[in-house]
């Protein structure tokens, strides 16, 4: 069995091994493969293992000998789907393996605005603190998280973990769901999209990407919120019209952004949201975790061996 790697570099930079894939079939493992050269490298391949690298339907349809397609990432949306099916190629994704993992960043960014750490550890580095005719000192606003107001946009299996953490800081938990949430943990409550931004002091976005979703978060949704309020996103880049936030952020209509994902990634040097006043932008690492990666290789491999002894697991419907 044939299998290739399109872009193994974001999971495994060095740290993981190929060893359990290597198993399974021949394998060509490419750290990163550009748009003109995929038809060359997957074009005798049974299967294809890929993270960012588009397989369209004009490609799959080039491609006579492939079964499957591995997609290591809970998105999907880089494959269509809908081609695949058509010719009897089976596609699988890693669902949950980076629940933790994206939850922990959430509050990572939380904590960063709300006590600045590493600015203030520079400042004391720099010999502030030793000339500092005082015992303490601060060079931004110190706030506590207790009794403030968490929203979150999405409550499924990270939007649930970013909500028990919020809760044993001692946060208030409001959330939105498209659906209605039938087991909602005691002290917890559903509410709708407009009210979840206008009573938050922190907002959440762990929503997937949808058509129906696509930069809903804009200036109508973004002057609900409290001038003292801060958004996070870790789901996608896409739910946020960037311009409208930028304008929000420079013109103080909220306090700060917290951004692990951007419309388009890497972005664009001109991208507003590097620029805008107290935005803190992440490079896309809330999945990328050691553990996290190693759930992904360990679920990827688990499920490439699923199809092959006919007991399919992950499949995307």
């Amino acid at each position: 069995m044939q299998i290739v790697v399109l872009d193994g570099f974001a999971i495994n930079p060095g740290d993981l091994s190929w060893k359990g894939l290597k198993k399974l079939g021949e394998c060509d493992i490419y750290d990163r493969t550009n748009p003109d050269e995929i038809f060359e490298r997957i074009k005798g391949a049974e299967v294809i293992i890929t993270n960012k690298v588009v397989i369209d339907e004009k490609l799959i349809d080039r491609l006579p000998v492939l079964k499957y397609i591995g997609v290591t990432a809970t998105g999907y949306n880089v494959v269509d789907v809908q081609a695949a099916s058509r010719k009897g190629i089976v596609v699988t994704n890693i669902p949950a393996y980076s629940t933790d993992s994206v939850a922990q960043l959430v509050f990572a960014h939380i904590l960063n605005v709300t006590n600045r750490v590493e600015m203030h550890a520079a400042s004391v580095k720099s010999g502030d603190w030793a000339a500092s005719p005082d015992f303490s000192y601060s060079k931004s606003p110190q706030m506590e998280l207790s009794g403030k107001t968490l929203g979150i946009i999405g409550f499924g299996r990270i939007g649930r973990k970013v909500a028990l953490i919020g809760s044993a800081f001692g946060m208030n938990v409001i959330f939105h769901n498209r659906s209605q949430i039938s087991d909602i943990p005691n002290g917890m409550r559903q509410k709708m999209l407009n009210d979840v931004f206008s009573e938050s002091d922190f907002v959440s976005l762990n929503c997937p990407l949808t058509t129906e979703n696509n930069e809903f978060v804009n200036e109508q949704l973004l002057t609900k919120m409290k001038p003292s309020a801060i958004l996070i996103n870790t789901g996608r880049g896409g739910l946020i019209n960037e311009v409208d936030l930028s304008l929000a952020l420079n013109t103080g209509v909220i306090a700060a952004a917290c951004l692990d994902v951007l419309s388009t990634e890497p972005p664009k040097s001109d991208n507003p949201m590097l620029t805008a006043r107290n935005c803190f932008v992440t490079p896309h690492i809330a999945w990328a975790t050691l553990e996290a990666r190693q759930r992904l290789m360990n679920i990827t491999i688990e499920n490439l061996n699923a199809y092959i002894l006919g007991e399919l697991q992950n499949v995307v419907k």
